[in-house]
């Protein structure tokens, strides 16, 4: 591939913030119009401290699901939903110094004064973070080289793991820094914060 055809046909983009509605959908805005305008491979350089699973789990469908060669790069850290974003990629690679944390799903509400919840609305809250536990195991599982019971142990622990620990499992394909070609457009996604 000549320099100018990797110029017309990538594109990076930084994303550094949460998995949040606003940041997700100026995501999947951006990478469409890089779509829209013939690009074919988007680097999507990451760090992300997670967010909501619900937008986590959308953003991933549709990373798969746009014609693109995608290449993601843990730039920093890669938390909880952020884990799965990441693994939307084809090609997926970390910085040396970059971290993945992975913890269990939490369930949470708001409430003024005392809460009392019965056995069955804690059996929907319960049933709510399995099913969610179970969609982010299963890409986990899809994605890497890690079994349902490592996977599993992963969602108890809450721990930070290194890019070592990403490379030995199939998380990452390569520990290298970012390198991005002269003359290739790239894209810094902003959010107030």
């Amino acid at each position: 591939m000549t320099p100018q055809q990797v110029q017309k046909d990538t594109v990076y983009i930084n994303f550094s913030g949460e998995i949040t509605p606003n940041p997700v959908e100026t995501l999947i805005a951006t990478i469409g119009n890089a779509v829209n305008q013939g690009t074919k491979n988007v680097c999507l350089l990451i760090s992300t401290p997670g967010g909501s699973v619900m937008c986590g789990l959308a953003l991933y469908n549709v990373l798969r699901g746009f014609p693109i060669n995608l290449t993601t790069h843990n730039v920093g850290n890669v938390d909880s939903i952020g884990n799965a974003v990441f693994l939307a990629g084809t090609q997926r690679y970390a910085c040396p110094h970059s971290t993945f944390m992975f913890h269990g799903v939490a369930n949470q509400f708001q409430a003024q004064g005392v809460v009392s919840l019965t056995e069955k609305d804690l059996n929907e809250r319960l049933d709510s973070v399995r099913a969610d536990q179970h969609r982010i195991g299963a890409i986990i599982k899809d994605r890497t080289k890690l079994d349902e019971a490592t996977i599993g142990g992963l969602f108890l622990q809450a721990k930070t793991h290194d890019s070592g620990f990403a490379l030995g499992c199939g998380i990452v394909h390569e520990i290298r820094e970012v390198q991005i070609p002269p003359g290739v457009p790239v894209i810094s996604l902003v959010f107030q914060r």
